[in-house]
């Protein structure tokens, strides 16, 4: 049995300059419903597991489900916010600091780590999440023998961590360019 986890394509949400906190939170909405980029090619080996898998899974984000589209034109897909990426805090307070968006998401995403969880899941939740989530995805491989799931970068990582916990061998993290496919093998 095989689970294969690939992250979603490159976001059309291309707006980079410096923005507030409080924009921020924003410029995520966008980045959530901007979809991604057709690409005129296909990384291999991220192909061939979607077009091997019995069956194919997104989270119900866009970036998600557009992706799977565009490397999996024959099969349909299962959509779930199961499968959806781990929200960042947003800010509480107004800072006048205008950053990067992604200098934000590295801050936000290491106050998060640290148990700062303003109006979004906490890491204990996320975890918890991710351990219902692989259980889902030992289900489906246990009826169908190959699944691929096209999700998110840190999603993907809780993931992938859950499985190794419940005896599925891969690489110990998964790849966080746009993308990459990790596969996880369980042999009875």
């Amino acid at each position: 049995m095989e689970i294969s986890l690939i992250r979603h394509g490159k976001s059309r949400h291309t707006e980079n300059g410096r923005i507030t906190c409080s924009d921020f939170k924003k410029w995520i909405e966008k980045y959530d419903y901007t979809g991604v980029f057709e690409e005129t090619t296909y990384p291999f080996w991220t192909v061939e597991k979607v077009t091997n898998a019995r069956i194919v899974i997104t989270s119900n984000l866009k970036r998600s489900v557009q992706s799977a589209m565009y490397i999996n034109t024959e099969k349909g897909t299962i959509s779930s916010p199961l499968f959806r990426e781990i929200e960042l805090p947003t800010c509480s307070k107004k800072l006048g600091l205008k950053l990067s968006p992604s200098m934000w998401s590295f801050i936000l995403r290491l106050l998060w780590f640290c148990g700062y969880s303003n109006e979004c899941e906490s890491f204990t939740d996320a975890k918890s999440r991710a351990k219902k989530a692989a259980q889902l995805l030992v289900e489906y491989a246990d009826e169908y023998k190959s699944v691929a799931l096209v999700g998110h970068g840190f999603f993907n990582m809780l993931l992938a961590k859950e499985l190794q916990k419940k005896g599925w061998t891969g690489k110990r993290r998964t790849g966080a360019k746009h993308w990459n496919c990790t596969t996880y093998i369980f042999l009875n």
